[in-house]
């Protein structure tokens, strides 16, 4: 191989290196913005579910209630 060759097959790597890194960085985007959004949505479901079980709890509360007074 002679200089030029080395050198437009070392550009050709380096280009091919860019295109990977910025795949990468696409990829390590979409995958942190889904894990964000995964997060958000186990939190609001939580709090969801913790005023479901109060609710839940103020009824069973209201029917014994109820239930002594007939």
């Amino acid at each position: 191989m002679n200089e030029l060759e080395e050198n437009i097959t070392l550009t050709s790597l380096e280009n091919k290196l860019k295109q990977l890194i910025n795949r990468f960085d696409e990829q390590k985007g979409i995958i942190n913005s889904y894990v964000q959004r995964e997060r958000e949505w186990k939190s609001s479901k939580l709090d969801y579910t913790k005023e479901i079980d109060a609710l839940n709890d103020q009824i069973a509360e209201l029917m014994k209630k109820e239930d002594t007074n007939e």
